[in-house]
Formats: C-alpha cells, sequence, structure tokens
C-alpha cells in the first residue's frame, strides 16, 4: 500500500486462523483474505467482512468421480 496498490488481498487454502491470526488480519491492509471451505471458519472468522469462504465441494465430488471411473485426478489441477 506504501507503493501505491489500490488494494491488497491474500489467498490460502485452509482457514487455521490460530492465536492472534483473526485479529492480524482486522489490524492489516488487507481488502480480502479467501480461504477454501476445507476447514470449518470460527464464528469470529464467518463475522469478519474481510474473510471469504470458497467452496471445494465441485472439486471433491469430481475427484471422487473419477477414482470411481479409474480415470486420472491430475485433470482436476491443471
Amino acid at each position: 500500500m506504501k507503493k501505491g496498490a489500490a488494494g491488497v488481498s491474500a489467498c490460502a487454502t485452509h482457514a487455521v486462523l490460530s492465536g492472534p491470526a483473526l485479529s492480524r488480519i482486522e489490524a492489516s491492509s488487507l481488502q480480502h483474505v479467501v480461504f477454501t471451505n476445507s476447514i470449518p471458519l470460527s464464528k469470529e472468522a464467518r463475522k469478519s467482512h474481510r474473510i471469504k469462504s470458497l467452496s471445494i465441494a465441485k472439486l471433491l465430488a469430481e475427484a471422487i468421480r473419477s477414482i470411481h471411473e479409474e480415470t486420472s485426478v491430475s485433470v482436476l489441477f491443471v
């Protein structure tokens, strides 16, 4: 932000948010932090206007289908 960025966002796979993580996010310059819903968000994290959660349901369903049909799951990650 000091160098002129209009906004800053972050993303991560799992929303562990241990210790002071949530308060640090709230006190930061981050506009959004996007996580997958592979770990349920705490009640406090769900209330945060900065934290967004994306569903991995479709990805898991496709992986299960691929395994069941004995086809490659690598196409899900390319």
